[in-house]
């Protein structure tokens, strides 16, 4: 087979070539893998031998596709020492943390990165909460955490609920267990020790002759403190980013934080990448116009081999309710474009609202075990990628543990890290009862048929004397519970889900929940951070389309929303309204 050559733009050779730290701001399809790859390929060609290079996202998937393409390539061989390839948090967990230990505890730290899920029930007969929910310094409920559901604060119950978590936390502390928030923490206070930080800066200089940082904009605060530091101690640091699609707000995104970050290099030290080899022009104007209004001055080029592609965005305005009206129209363009239609997912941000689109039913968050099963199953049969299916698995996986008496009085994540079972021993068969629980409306005549089948297929994992009976419930909300295909062929997927994926075209669901809030955003600047947030999401949903670009709005909104992207220079085709 031939490899084709690699031709770098200047931008793109200005990023292999550099020397010493940078900030690279990368467009959606700039080839900033690539990029990496290239720079890679120099730094090892000039390197000693003891010294590899850092490369750090934030994902396990931006890691896993990045390894797989050095590799590929022969840079790094499957054992990749003296490189780290890995997650920030492993990065940090690796080096400022496991071979140190944990400030006041003798024994070896161990991660625990379910912790936050720990089921707090003070008493029997109390609602369980997790422990999420409590403060990690004072033990007090956090009031306000969405975790709390409709917990009330005030309850006199509270205290014990307080009290219990804070003796569950100091008895994981006395154990060495820590989570990556732990984590995070003591690799901050490591790094303002001056004492401990040279140490430490030695340390790494010694080991790594750079750090690469992609995908910075899923960092938090605290984590760009750390690559500040790196920065400061001398350590080439590289940090790779698109601020416009930092969507983890939950983290305590950065995207202001990191646009000063940016600020503080020197212009020589401020590479961009704006040449777009993934999407058309329309594609390419449209999702400069959702960026914030005041960063729509860089226009980004496209350069790849969709750019004399002259099909306009469209944009679909639906009324009332969000329904399969929209899926249906999509499908009726990917169709006259020639796209097929199994290659292009409705992109929303929730799942619920994806799959509105497409005649999917919600999905159902209940601990109801019956329920938790039958969203398992159906999860895994239509999941839109691996790590979906995986999920699916291991919450069946822990229902089974569930049921054995396996989980009581720890977690899941916690079970699986003693070593008790490993994933190849648990995972054939897992998938085997997901075949024996697929769901279809033509075998089981109703929802009640299939979960008679489910006592049968999981009897064998009933312990403590409790019947299938009481253990798999029925339930009026399980056949909400149970999907069954699309007639349209389609995937609904969250736009998290696809972040950092591409597509020859997406419909990207704007739901009433969410549409003033986020249009407002762009044509005005300001809003609240939920609806800058969500601006950013619809940004990175749009950024996966190659060829073609579909929004489905709100009638009442569809209009502004296309002038919009049209001011900003995009083609735009208004769709018919489509009716409830």
């Amino acid at each position: 087979m031939t490899v084709k050559r690699f031709d770098p733009t200047a931008q793109q050779a200005a990023v292999i070539g550099h020397v010493g730290s940078a900030f690279v701001e990368a467009c959606p399809g700039a080839g900033k893998t690539r990029v990496m790859v290239e720079r890679a390929r120099r730094l090892l060609s000039s390197r000693t031998a003891t010294q590899g290079i850092a490369f750090l996202s934030f994902t396990n998937a931006a890691i896993d596709e990045l390894a797989s393409r050095l590799r590929r390539e022969g840079i790094v061989s499957p054992t990749p020492f003296p490189h780290f390839l890995g997650t920030f948090d492993s990065f940090l967990w690796s080096f400022f943390v496991a071979p140190f230990g944990a400030p006041d505890c003798p024994l070896p730290p161990r991660l625990m990165p379910d912790m936050e899920r720990i089921q707090i029930k003070p008493y029997d007969g109390a609602r369980p909460l997790p422990l999420s929910c409590f403060d990690k310094v004072t033990g007090s409920i956090i009031v306000g955490s969405r975790d709390l559901g409709g917990f009330d604060p005030t309850q006199r119950s509270a205290r014990a609920y307080e009290t219990a978590a804070k003796q569950i936390r100091q008895s994981l502390s006395e154990k060495g267990f820590l989570d990556y928030g732990d984590v995070r923490s003591i690799a901050l206070a490591r790094i303002a020790d001056s004492t401990t930080a040279s140490r430490l800066a030695a340390a790494l200089a010694t080991r790594f002759s750079e750090v690469i940082v992609d995908e910075a904009q899923d960092c938090n605060p605290d984590d760009l403190n750390v690559i500040r530091w790196l920065r400061t101690s001398g350590i080439p640091t590289m940090v790779i980013c698109d601020p416009h699609q930092s969507i983890y707000g939950f983290r305590g995104g950065v995207t202001d934080h990191l646009f000063a970050f940016r600020d503080e290099c020197s212009v020589s030290k401020h590479l961009p990448m704006s040449g777009n080899f993934r999407s058309n022009a329309a594609i390419c104007n449209g999702i400069v116009a959702l960026r914030n209004k005041d960063h729509r001055d860089q226009r980004d080029e496209p350069l790849g081999l969709n750019k004399d592609d002259a099909t306009p965005v469209h944009i679909l305005s639906y009324r009332g309710t969000l329904s399969s009206a929209v899926g249906e129209a999509f499908k009726k363009l990917l169709d006259d474009h020639g796209i097929e239609a199994s290659a292009c997912p409705v992109l929303a941000t929730t799942r619920d609202c994806g799959g509105n689109a497409i005649g999917q039913p919600a999905s159902n968050k209940s601990e109801h075990m019956s329920i938790r099963l039958a969203s398992a199953v159906s999860e895994f049969h239509f999941a839109g990628e691996p790590s979906e299916r995986i999920a699916a698995m291991e919450a069946l996986h822990q229902i089974i543990l569930k049921m054995e008496g396996r989980l009581d009085g720890t977690t899941y994540r916690k079970y699986l890290s003693e070593g008790r079972i490993k994933p190849d021993s648990w995972r054939p068969r897992v998938i085997s009862l997901m075949d024996a629980l697929r769901y279809d409306a033509t075998t089981f005549a109703t929802p009640d048929a299939w979960l008679e089948r489910a006592r049968t297929v999981l009897a064998e994992y009933a312990t403590g004397g409790r019947s299938m009976g009481q253990l798999l419930r029925s339930t009026t909300d399980l056949g909400n519970a149970l999907a069954t295909p699309s007639t349209l062929e389609l995937a609904a997927r969250t736009i998290h889900s696809v972040k950092g994926m591409e597509f020859p075209a997406v419909c990207v669901v704007l739901s009433t929940a969410i549409a003033k809030g986020v249009i407002d955003h762009l044509i005005d600047g300001g809003g609240s951070e939920t609806a800058q947030e969500n601006a950013r999401k619809i940004y990175v949903a749009a950024s996966r389309a190659e060829r073609l670009l579909v929004f489905g709005v709100p009638h009442k909104q569809a209009r502004r929303f296309g002038d919009h992207l049209i001011s900003n220079g995009a083609q735009v085709v208004h769709g018919e309204m489509i009716a409830q």
